[in-house]
Parts: structure tokens; sequence; C-alpha cells
């Protein structure tokens, strides 16, 4: 299963791999991606891994798509722990 996170353009780390240079980027510069993923997709505690992971990867897609400025993008990386299970 492929992991998927938001990013902007111009930040210059991978989120998967350098997550910490990658957030702290992200908030100096004002975008805190986190945190808008986490305002839009409608996850709860009663969701399996895989249906908030989905719900993540729509909400994502609606911010790509209502994104004027065109700051945001979409990353993924495939979730290799989870296929050796």
């Amino acid at each position: 299963m492929a992991r998927t996170m938001l990013t902007t353009f111009d930040n210059p780390y991978n989120p998967f791999k350098q997550f910490l240079q990658w957030f702290l980027y992200d908030v100096e510069k004002g975008y805190n991606s986190c945190g808008y993923v986490g305002r839009i997709a409608r996850t709860s505690d009663q969701m399996s891994d895989e249906e908030a992971d989905q719900e993540i990867e729509r909400a994502i897609d609606d911010i790509i798509k209502y994104d004027f400025t065109n700051t945001y993008k979409k990353v993924t990386e495939k979730d290799e722990e989870k296929e050796k299970t």
C-alpha cells in the first residue's frame, strides 16, 4: 500500500525520509500542511487504518483541486513494511 502526503513545490525535503527537516521547513514558511490536511480530512477512531488513509488521500486531493496558487502537491511512497506482513 502506498502512503500519501501533502507537500509544497518549494519544500526540498522528503516528508517520508526527512520528516523533521520537511516539517520544520513547512511550518517556518507558514504552510502547516499537516494541520491543513487534519482540518479537511474527516477521520475518526472508528475507522480502520486503511479507511483513514483513504480519507486522508481524499482530503489531499481536495486541497490540490482547490489550490489556485499551485502551492501544494501530493507525494506517495510505497509502505514496504505493510507489504512484508
